[in-house]
């Protein structure tokens, strides 16, 4: 709370003591669990005395002390930009890269946290080599028998403190949360016990989340996605002059909509975007399905809803049984190819685009490294160069069509970009990306393959700007989405409620193709079809309608916004129907 006071503002020293109090919980838990080990041990010093105790206790200590203050550390400098305490989502990124995982954090704070986690360790070291070993083994066990029952004795009450009490419901996240205040309830949570428990959730996914009987959650969801029951064909209004465009998808790293003037947010930050809106089909309810790139990724490319528990790209065996966009143009003949500026084995990346039906990837090794300038890899300005050099080369009178899609990555943390128009990091890194864009999209206009070509301009997902906007907030999920391009019939702004995952299905209705395999997408342009969107964050997700918007936080079992109360039951009902389906759906894959 100390180190992120800033996120704290307005809290009473009276709320201070409440987060240490109802996160004692979760604290006694890891202290229980922390304790199995010398307890038995010492248990079994009283039949098998030996300096053995003091040199296992003492290693256990260390190890201990490292793996505490490193989980400490790292939650501490993670949750300013993640908005959720520590879970396996970290051990997921590091898996992939080490310098990647690290990379939202600046040079200056990594290095205070490591500074941090080192005084962490010294001092828990420190206390319990000088004070819990100067106690061992305990010399007032002289009778065995006598010790071995206090032993199992104190084992019961260490069980008591593992289960999280003697009540019917056993240790879990959501016991400390107290408050409305999202933020206290956060830092009432134990990292570690976070961590563990997040890893322990990682695998039964059929058995996660269900809310309702069978026959009640396919009622519910059909209503909500008819294209899963294949309905009917129902005509629809053209947005294009031509069935089979060629088509550029562009994901704008962290384009929030509270940056961008065109969709209600901040002025002057998005000219060019402003200014596309005039000439292109703007989507101003669009939202993310989720916080992070690799599932935000899965949700625009694969019409898959994100997880709030979990990433599907973590599991290669799962993400390529996923229907995709290119998978169903590659069938029309089109060909599809990825850029991306940074580490493409990042979060499975490369393995998850070419099961896709990517057939060529560039990424940041593609690069000179001079031109590698970010943390993240080359900058926009570089890519977006590279992007218009690779069209430059396409030609209209190619028999083959074509799928390009290209991720962004300067308006990422630490926002490092070789721009310096505003104060602001985030919204600096956002007008950098968006002149990068509006120089592409000019000289893209005098190339041959103008005329045919779609482009798909959509954020991979949101940002927390301003800083005041909570993580569950639907502001936090509302993204942009604009089609630009001669194969654009003419300008229009369409206001109806979307998700990313609405994207293939809204495509390929344009193009008269079939999108029943992508059982999360609806067809944003079909009057049949109902109209909302769905978003999900730390174990929790927000349903907005024209009705209003409801969020649910999974933890705690709470509403957490419900605005206005009228229709809140429904679309809590709707709601969990798709995360319990999504959650049966990606148990079976």
């Amino acid at each position: 709370m100390l180190y992120h006071l800033d996120l704290g503002d307005g809290v009473t020293t009276i709320e201070w003591f409440e987060v240490m109090w109802h996160g004692l919980k979760l604290d006694l838990t890891v202290a229980g669990y922390l304790t199995v080990i010398p307890l038995f041990s010492v248990l079994l010093s009283f039949w098998l005395p030996g300096p053995w105790l003091k040199k296992i206790l003492k290693g256990y200590y260390f190890v201990m002390a490292i793996l505490v203050a490193v989980i400490f550390a790292v939650d501490l400098g993670l949750y300013g930009f993640w908005g959720f305490r520590i879970d396996s989502t970290v051990l997921f990124y590091l898996q992939s890269s080490v310098k990647d995982a690290l990379a939202s954090v600046p040079i200056r704070e990594a290095a205070f946290l490591t500074f941090v986690a080192l005084i962490y360790i010294y001092v828990i070291y420190w206390l319990f080599n000088k004070l819990i070993l100067f106690w061992t083994p305990v010399k007032w066990a002289k009778n065995r028998i006598a010790g071995s029952i206090v032993m199992l004795l104190f084992g019961g009450l260490m069980f008591i403190a593992i289960r999280g009490g003697v009540t019917t419901s056993t240790a879990n996240v959501g016991m400390v949360y107290f408050s409305q205040n999202q933020f206290l309830n956060h830092a009432a949570i134990n990292p570690n016990f976070s961590l563990l428990t997040s890893l322990s959730k990682q695998q039964d996914f059929a058995a996660q989340f269900d809310f309702y009987p069978e026959e009640k959650r396919a009622e519910v969801f059909n209503a909500l996605v008819p294209s899963a029951t294949e309905p009917a064909p129902v005509k629809v209004k053209k947005l294009l002059n031509t069935d089979r465009p060629d088509i550029l998808i562009i994901l704008l790293e962290s384009f929030s909509a509270n940056a961008i003037e065109a969709m209600g947010g901040e002025r002057g930050v998005t000219p060019n975007i402003n200014a596309l809106k005039k000439e292109g089909i703007l989507f101003t309810n669009m939202y993310a399905n989720s916080f992070r790139t690799d599932r935000g990724l899965v949700a625009v490319l694969n019409a898959y809803l994100a997880q709030p528990t979990t990433s599907i790209m973590k599991y290669p065996a799962k993400s390529q049984t996923l229907p995709s966009i290119a998978k169903t143009l590659g069938r029309e003949g089109y060909v599809a190819d990825m850029l991306y500026g940074g580490d493409i084995n990042f979060t499975n990346m490369q393995s998850y685009f070419y099961s896709s039906g990517y057939s060529r990837i560039t990424s940041d090794k593609d690069f000179p490294l001079s031109s590698r300038l970010s943390k993240w890899g080359a900058n926009d300005d570089i890519t977006f160069s590279w992007l218009y050099a690779d069209l430059e080369k396409r030609h209209p009178a190619d028999t083959t069509r074509w799928l390009t899609t290209f991720l962004t990555l300067s308006s990422h943390e630490p926002f490092e970009v070789p721009f310096h128009h505003l104060e602001d990091p985030y919204l600096n890194s956002v007008a950098f990306t968006d002149s990068c864009l509006g120089s592409f999209i000019e000289k893209t206009k005098q190339l041959p393959i103008w005329d045919n070509l779609l482009i798909i301009l959509v954020s991979d997902h949101g940002f927390k700007y301003p800083a005041s906007t909570r993580e569950f907030d639907p502001d936090r999920y509302h993204i942009p989405m604009l089609w630009l391009g001669g194969a654009v019939k003419e300008p229009e702004v369409i206001d109806t409620y979307a998700n990313q995952t609405d994207l293939a299905a809204t495509l390929f209705s344009q193009m008269n193709l079939p999108h029943t395999e992508f059982i999360f997408s609806k067809d944003i342009l079909n009057p049949t079809h109902p109209h909302y969107a769905f978003y999900t964050f730390k174990n929790g997700f927000g349903f907005i309608d024209e009705s209003g918007t409801s969020v649910y936080d999974n933890d705690a079992a709470a509403v957490l916004l419900n605005n206005p109360t009228e229709g809140n039951d429904d679309r809590l009902q709707n709601g969990k129907a798709l995360l319990q389906t999504l959650y049966d759906d990606l148990g079976k894959r």
